[in-house]
């Protein structure tokens, strides 16, 4: 049921926040917060994965990039596919994530990704934090908060936001909505 709840809710951002394809997802997301304990404390990697396969499903379906977000004991890195981080020139580090350091969420990622790496910082277009994980360091400079239909997978927050580029220049200035 998680798994489902998990794609679905990914599906809707995809759909309310105008990912594109190709673009970069962070997720972050706390499997203790899921099953109803505090954030760090009981680390699940079934949950994990039911999650990671819901949300992979969805974003592979719409070619939207995921990046899987480690927990702080491995200073919030990063699980992306190789290609990503050669497409966006990320400088990528040796580490391989565990439940109990990394995350049983990022553990997944790492597992079932095709090519997975570490990065330490990306900015990605959009992202999905479960759990309250604390994404925001890995968006672009200009968050915008997407209400979805649910704000919960199970027991745990969700809160999700797209970016767009700054608007700069002022009032003579002449912006391309399309480039939001």
């Amino acid at each position: 049921m998680i798994r489902e709840e998990a794609y679905i809710l990914t599906k809707e951002f995809i759909e309310k926040s105008g990912m594109k394809e190709g673009e970069l997802m962070v997720v972050g997301c706390s499997t203790s917060e899921v099953i109803g304990s505090s954030i760090g404390k009981d680390s699940n990697p079934d949950v994990a994965k039911e999650i990671f396969e819901g949300i992979y499903e969805a974003a592979c379906e719409s070619r939207i990039y995921i990046a899987a977000q480690c927990c702080e004991h491995l200073n919030r890195a990063l699980i992306i596919e190789k290609e990503v981080a050669l497409l966006r020139g990320y400088d990528m580090v040796n580490v391989v994530p565990k439940p109990k350091a990394g995350g049983s969420f990022a553990t997944m990622a790492y597992k079932y990704m095709k090519e997975p790496v570490a990065v330490e910082h990306i900015k990605a277009e959009g992202g999905i934090d479960i759990g309250d994980t604390l994404i925001g360091m890995h968006l672009r400079d200009v968050a915008v908060p997407v209400r979805l239909s649910v704000d919960k997978l199970s027991e745990a927050h969700v809160v999700t936001a797209r970016t767009r580029l700054k608007y700069i220049g002022g009032p003579r200035a002449e912006y391309n909505d399309d480039n939001v």
